[in-house]
């Protein structure tokens, strides 16, 4: 069985979410490896569209204070 064979049986018996991160894993790899990357806002919106497409909901600017301040080490910024 060739590798690329072997790649697709493995993944088609994945659950759903599991195929989703293999993609996501392999969309990274060939990012990485390829001579020209997407501008970053462009790599921005895919991730953001795969975020809407989950369902998952948007983090508000609230949300989004809270989630650095707790990744800071609880440390808030100065305003």
């Amino acid at each position: 069985m060739s590798p690329e064979q072997e790649l697709l049986e493995k993944w088609r018996s994945l659950p759903e979410n599991k195929q989703e991160e293999v993609l996501d894993f392999v969309d990274y790899l060939h990012l990485k490896n390829s001579a020209t990357k997407p501008p970053l806002g462009e790599r921005l919106r895919k991730i953001r569209e795969k975020i809407v497409a989950s369902g998952k909901p948007l983090l508000d600017e609230d949300e989004i204070e809270r989630e650095l301040a707790s990744r800071r080490g609880g440390l808030q910024s100065r305003e």
